[in-house]
Formats: C-alpha cells, sequence, structure tokens
C-alpha cells in the first residue's frame, strides 16, 4: 500500500506523509436477509445499542458530506480528490443503513422518534457557522475511526452474527479507516490562516460537547429500543453501561484513542492501521455482499498520490 504525503495543508509537519489509499467499494447487504429481533447473538443490549448507532448514520453521514463539500471548491487537487472518494463511500454507507434501518422496521423496531431526534441534532447544527459544524464533523468522524479499528482488530464484537449483517459493519469500518482524515484535512486547510492554540482549543471543546451528546443520546436511543422490547428499569440501564464500559467495554477501549484527539500535534493517521484494510482487502471476497463477477472491481481504485 502506498504512502502518500499531503502538500499545500496548514501545519503540513503534522501530517504523517503514512495513510491509506481511498477505494469505493460500491456494495449492498442483506436485501434478501431475514429480520431478526435481536440480530447480535440474541443478545438485546447490544442489538439495541447497534440499531441506535445504525439509526443515526445516514442523517449524520449527510451532515458529513455537506461539512466537506463546503471547503472543496478552494482545497488543494489531492484533498479534493479525497473529498469526492469520501462523499461517494458516505453515500453508500447512507444507504445501506438505509437498508439495514428498514430490516431493523421489519423486526417491529419503531424508528420514527430517533430519527426525528437525529434530523432535530442535525438541524441544530448546521446553525453553527460552516467552521463549527465542521468542527463536530471531525469529532464525530474520529467517533466512526475509533469505533471501526475496534470492529476490524477484535472481531468477537460480531463473533456469531449473521454474515450478511456482519459483512455490512466490517464494510463501513474499512472505509471509515481510509477516508478517516479527510475532514480533518479540510479542516486543517479551513483554518490554515489560524493559530495553532486557537485551531486547538475550538476542536477540544467541540469534542467535549460532541462526546457528552454522543454518548447520552445513543445510550437514550438503545434504552427505547429496550423499552419496545418489554425491557426496561435501573438493571438494564446498568446492563447497558456495563456493555459499554466493561465486557465488551467498546467506550473504555477507544478511551486512549479519545485522548490522543486532544493532543496539540494530533492527526488521524498518527495512528497507523493500513493493516486493517490490507487485511480485509487481501482476504476471501467480501461474504455477504451482493456482487456481480469476481471481487469487487472498486468504482475508485485509489486517488492519485499527491
Amino acid at each position: 500500500m502506498r504512502t502518500r504525503v499531503r502538500h499545500g495543508t496548514a501545519d503540513a509537519g503534522m501530517v504523517p506523509a503514512v495513510r491509506s489509499p481511498i477505494t469505493v467499494r460500491d456494495a449492498r447487504f442483506g436485501r434478501e436477509a431475514r429480520p431478526l429481533r435481536w440480530w447480535v447473538n440474541g443478545d438485546p443490549i447490544a442489538t439495541a445499542w447497534h440499531n441506535s448507532l445504525s439509526a443515526s448514520f445516514p442523517r449524520g453521514e449527510a451532515m458529513f458530506i455537506e461539512a466537506v463539500k463546503a471547503y472543496r471548491e478552494d482545497a488543494p487537487p489531492d484533498l479534493a480528490g479525497e473529498i469526492r472518494a469520501f462523499v461517494r463511500q458516505e453515500v453508500n454507507h447512507s444507504r445501506e443503513h438505509l437498508a439495514f434501518n428498514r430490516m431493523a422496521e421489519a423486526a417491529a423496531y419503531d424508528l420514527t422518534a430517533i430519527d426525528k431526534r437525529v434530523a432535530g441534532l442535525v438541524a441544530e447544527t448546521f446553525e453553527l457557522p460552516r467552521i463549527g459544524v465542521l468542527g463536530v464533523t471531525i469529532a464525530l468522524e474520529h467517533f466512526t475511526a475509533m469505533f471501526a479499528h475496534e470492529f476490524l482488530a477484535h472481531p468477537r464484537h460480531f463473533a456469531g452474527v449473521a454474515e450478511e449483517h456482519a459483512a455490512l459493519w466490517r464494510w463501513h469500518a474499512v472505509e471509515e479507516i481510509e477516508h478517516k482524515a479527510v475532514a480533518y484535512d479540510t479542516w486543517l486547510h479551513a483554518t490554515r490562516s489560524w493559530r495553532r492554540t486557537k485551531r486547538w482549543r475550538l476542536r477540544s471543546l467541540l469534542m467535549l460537547i460532541v462526546t457528552a451528546r454522543f454518548i447520552r443520546n445513543r445510550s437514550r436511543d438503545a434504552l427505547e429500543l429496550l423499552a419496545q422490547d418489554g425491557i426496561g428499569g435501573i438493571r438494564v440501564r446498568a446492563r447497558l453501561a456495563w456493555y459499554l464500559l466493561g465486557k465488551p467495554g467498546i467506550l473504555r477501549r477507544i478511551l486512549p484513542q479519545w485522548c490522543a484527539y486532544f493532543r496539540p500535534g494530533f492527526h488521524p493517521w498518527k495512528r497507523d492501521n493500513r493493516e486493517l484494510v490490507e487485511a480485509f482487502d487481501t482476504g476471501a471476497i467480501l461474504p455477504g455482499a451482493e456482487r456481480s463477477g469476481r471481487g469487487f472491481a472498486p468504482a475508485e481504485a485509489s486517488l492519485p498520490s499527491s
């Protein structure tokens, strides 16, 4: 896998030369799958958490697309190309999670209230100046990159899950790793005239706000889905907290990388996890995806080196 060097970006010395090319893998998942109420190994807690994530993805990713596109016109050519690939990946992710969410609804979950809340949060974010929208986006993109690393580095998260479901989450995860720096590099370009301290203060403040709201809202959504299963009360809240902080403890496991975001010299590719992308791409043809011919024939094999 090639290394790439960013040119024409503020604080270029902060940007690692190592990064993964962005490949658009246009795949479809689970169109014929049988809806399962508790699709994560029969575990209502795990299912509710992942369903709450998926319910937020389509509107959230649409916001990410608008946030980076707002700065595409004056971006350096290499960054503009990565923004185009980012948009194509995110459009595909939104499409597949809309399909996944329809499957959750077919399993008798009502996502209407969750979708309405997410829509309200997105609308509220768009009331910020466009640099604020981008700042919220880079914080949330860091969350998706941290989750993606966990899902691929520790396959037990989806051990025993029906392949058509697990394949969707792995596919999404690998592309989140590939484009994990696009919004951040757009941020560096958009704030290239700022002092480093100003840039650090704003992104750190926004991450603190985003973290509090993300955990509160996704937990609230998960508990609402559990209530639709007839499961509620303080013991269920404790079980959800243990799932997130104890075992498997995805929020506990991402804590070191969450803290890394607050380092003055942070950049997403200072965590070099290209080996996860390579392992995905050199393994068996992605199981569970609907495809024609042999392999994927990606829509965009890679972007040119800068």
